[in-house]
């Protein structure tokens, strides 16, 4: 995939795909496959294995590694795949190195989660990372604690294909994309389809998703409308969904990928609870609420017929 092509994806939709448990806590990765092949077979732009939605920090290493080559594999060309990594330096290195092999086309490295991390510096160990890879870099950026002046050495470097902007300071990005308009600097919403609308209307294209897992057309919808500038479309797309993304965000975003991998199983397939500190499981009111969410999007009775 060339420079331009892995650029055009990250302006597209990055879809963050779960990762099924058995019934045993181990990963049951034919399921996983089986999600991964159907988010690409939907059209979504970009697949993120190993992302938030994954579960990233509840797995091993081992785990993180082996998800990469299950998305690469289940992708099987029709899509981008990114695989996440960070933790420590050495073990986000090794693990982008493997993901190369593994036929991945692109890393998103984490925001650095150390308590004592230096704003510079967390911007250091993202472009620490892009000058020792073969791949090109995804930077996740989930604080506005970092400067402008380090964001903008991030955005520009040469081997960073993009930005994931997850921050809610939206001036921050309106400087970010003043600060480097005229270079390859490429914003993209970090914080799904809900901030897509204000991201895109300020120069950030593109946005990540971990709806995709449940209704990957309605996120292509938000996305087409977007991209047509047709944004009381994408208003009234994004309303259609408020509801599910809100109960992602309950108990401190918490109940995040709980209530996608509910969801998932109301449609059909089981893919275990999420591991903790995440929330396993909604309680019977909350089940109720969602199952009536996924009802009446009609998605419920299309995965029956």
């Amino acid at each position: 995939m060339t420079n331009e092509e892995l650029r055009k994806a990250l302006r597209g939709i990055s879809g963050v795909h779960v990762t099924a448990w058995g019934t045993d806590g181990e990963a049951d990765w034919a399921v996983t496959g089986r999600i991964v092949r159907g988010i690409a077979e939907a059209g979504i732009h970009n697949i993120v294995s190993a992302g938030n939605t994954g579960e990233f920090y509840p797995m091993t290493t081992d785990e993180v590694v082996r998800s990469h080559a299950v998305a690469a594999e289940a992708v099987a060309g029709k899509a981008m795949v990114t695989a996440g990594i960070g933790r420590s330096l050495r073990e986000a290195v090794l693990t982008g190195k493997l993901a190369a092999k593994a036929g991945c086309d692109a890393v998103m490295v984490h925001h650095p989660l150390d308590p004592f991390a230096a704003p510079q510096s967390q911007a250091d160990y993202i472009i620490a990372i892009a000058d020792a890879l073969p791949l090109p870099v995804v930077a996740y950026i989930r604080s506005d604690a970092i400067g402008l002046k380090d964001l903008v050495r991030v955005a520009t470097h040469a081997n960073v294909a993009g930005v994931k902007f997850a921050a809610t300071n939206v001036m921050l990005l309106a400087e970010c994309v003043r600060a480097t308009e005229g270079t390859s600097a490429n914003w993209i919403c970090g914080l799904a389809e809900g901030w897509a609308a204000p991201f895109h209307a300020l120069g950030a294209r593109g946005f990540t998703s971990g709806l995709v897992n449940v209704a990957p057309q309605r996120s292509l919808a938000i996305w087409r409308a977007l991209e047509a500038g047709d944004y009381a479309t994408a208003r009234a797309q994004v309303s259609e969904i408020a509801g599910f993304e809100t109960m992602r965000t309950k108990y401190g975003n918490g109940a995040n990928v709980t209530v996608v991998k509910e969801a998932l199983g109301m449609l059909g397939t089981p893919v275990g609870p999420v591991r903790l500190p995440g929330l396993p499981e909604l309680n019977e009111t909350e089940r109720a609420e969602l199952r009536a969410i996924v009802s009446a999007w009609g998605t419920m009775r299309a995965a029956a017929e």
